[in-house]
């Protein structure tokens, strides 16, 4: 449960990223275009947050968890102790840089997937080799690293392991329940931290750095604590599974046909000929339609009277440049 934690709230907060985006490109985009950035950052902070205060990542600390060095002491350290500096910046590396990797390599075998469809490259050049053999390989790489994971699991159920992910081991540490002396050290900290006073100005300073950082991983923790059903919900709802029952429920009925503004006007203006231009009253020449209204007209005089009336010279609907739309006929 703690391993998916992090997995379901991260497309969850994707998805809100995405609607802001949507709704207003130029304040919110680059969210979106840098969301993956930006997550591994706020992740960063939050997981070094706990892993300083807890021994434990946000998930694991979530779950009444701790991490505790690999060795024969019998006495266990208490989760405030933290841990030792390698064991502690190994657990941090593995927790938010390997997932952020990953992340990566599927995005670009998914982008090379699609080049390779429509690549211009010759077969013969070095470039589609390239991509084909890095293609082919891809799915053996990932079937050993979920293999390595599943055998690692079962070894665990069977007591032949300590550790569940060979994560934990990488980063020489186990997890373990905390007891009643890691919570009451937890809030004895808290309480200590929060009555504690400093006098020099660098103390202050420092002080309130530290604060301000806490502050902030504080308030990430508690607001994923607080939401993060709410999030597995977005999650949910937004699946691929559930759309089409999503769609069934929200469709709205279909809009009626437009009616035109001046159908005396506009039904004068139309040649009986199907293939005379309405506007030069010749044969069309390289047949352009309008999106916005379907009439089609010569690319010249619909392109040249859109540009200076921004409307169409049928309907009146209003249109732009961008609504000239290409017909191809079965000779061409």
């Amino acid at each position: 449960a703690q391993d998916s934690l992090m997995a379901a709230v991260k497309p969850a907060l994707q998805h809100l990223v995405k609607v802001l985006a949507e709704s207003n490109p130029g304040r919110y985009g680059f969210l979106w275009h840098w969301f993956d950035e930006i997550y591994v950052l706020l992740d960063l902070l939050l997981q070094q947050h706990y892993l300083a205060r807890c021994s434990a990542s946000f998930s694991e600390n979530f779950y009444s968890l701790k991490r505790i060095p690999i060795g024969d002491c019998r006495q266990q350290p208490l989760a405030t102790a933290g841990l030792p500096k390698r064991q502690h910046w190994k657990s941090l590396l593995l927790l938010v840089l390997v997932p952020y990797l990953k992340g990566k390599l599927e995005k670009l075998v998914s982008s090379l997937r699609e080049e390779d469809e429509y690549s211009i490259h010759p077969p013969s050049s070095s470039w589609k080799r390239f991509y084909r053999a890095f293609l082919a390989a891809y799915p053996f790489v990932n079937m050993t690293w979920e293999g390595w994971f599943l055998v690692q699991q079962l070894c665990y159920i069977l007591g032949k392991a300590q550790h569940h992910s060979p994560m934990l081991r990488l980063a020489g540490v186990r997890l373990v329940r905390l007891t009643a002396e890691d919570i009451k050290a937890l809030e004895k900290k808290l309480a200590g931290a929060t009555s504690s006073q400093t006098h020099s100005i660098k103390t202050q300073v420092q002080s309130a750095a530290r604060k301000a950082l806490g502050g902030i991983a504080f308030s990430l923790s508690t607001g994923l604590s607080v939401s993060v059903f709410f999030l597995q919900f977005l999650d949910w709802w937004y699946s691929s599974e559930n759309q089409e029952t999503i769609k069934s429920l929200t469709a709205l009925p279909t809009p009626p046909p437009p009616v035109h503004l001046d159908h005396g006007a506009s039904s004068a203006l139309l040649p009986k000929l199907k293939t005379v231009c309405p506007l030069c009253r010749k044969i069309r020449v390289n047949a352009t339609a309008l999106s916005t209204s379907g009439f089609v007209f010569c690319y010249r005089c619909v392109y040249s009277y859109v540009k200076t009336h921004q409307r169409c010279p049928i309907t009146g609907y209003a249109t732009e440049l961008q609504h000239l739309v290409k017909l191809y006929s079965p000779e061409s």
